[in-house]
């Protein structure tokens, strides 16, 4: 059972019969409203790129902080804001790394923070629900959408009330100025414009 659910009924009055939605909220559901902080300790934010034509590289940030307010009753009041840091990226190699934090992508020392702010929110149906909002790297802001998956709440053993949620969805980089290239012998090149991100995150409830 998702957050959110709605139950359809059909009411009959002297004139005509309609059919009205009403909110059917089951009471621990509903208890999950309220604000929540992702604990990045246990939260990935992640990447997925072709590489030379043939094989994936896939890296995450390390570094990153964010806000969730889930409203129980109308998932459409749900909201959340993330801020990660570009030096941050972490991919395994250090060449790489320091070349992805240069003015070639990423620019971090002018551009420390890349960010998402929703600006709405939907059930999708099931566990699934769709947060579209506003994704900023570097001085270049576009609209994105993300579909995530409910995956339950549990309070942990030092009390903490937890949610979690898994999703993805994929950009082309360059709509974020993110042009960087080499061409390959064979043909193609070095680094695909898409890109998958995926989210995996653990947020506590705020007092």
């Amino acid at each position: 059972m998702g957050i959110f659910t709605r139950r359809t009924t059909n009411q009959d009055n002297a004139t005509t019969a309609a059919s009205v939605a009403t909110l059917d909220v089951d009471p621990a559901l509903a208890a999950l409203t309220g604000d929540y902080a992702i604990d990045a300790a246990h939260s990935s934010i992640g990447f997925t790129v072709r590489h030379a034509m043939v094989t994936n590289v896939r890296g995450a940030f390390t570094e990153h902080e964010g806000l969730l307010h889930l409203d129980g009753a109308d998932p459409s009041r749900s909201t959340a804001t993330i801020e990660v840091k570009t030096a941050s990226v972490d991919t395994g190699i250090a060449d790489r790394d320091a070349h992805l934090r240069g003015a070639d992508f990423f620019d971090a020392e002018t551009f420390p923070l890349m960010s998402f702010r929703s600006t709405g929110a939907a059930a999708l149906g099931g566990d699934t629900y769709r947060v579209t909002g506003d994704l900023t790297i570097k001085d270049v802001t576009r609209p994105l959408s993300i579909d995530l998956e409910f995956n339950g709440s549990a309070t942990d053993v030092y009390g903490n009330q937890r949610v979690g949620f898994e999703g993805s969805t994929q950009i082309l980089r360059s709509d974020w100025g993110l042009t960087w290239n080499a061409a390959l012998e064979a043909g193609g090149v070095m680094v695909s414009d898409k890109v998958k991100l995926t989210f995996d995150v653990s947020a506590v409830k705020q007092a």
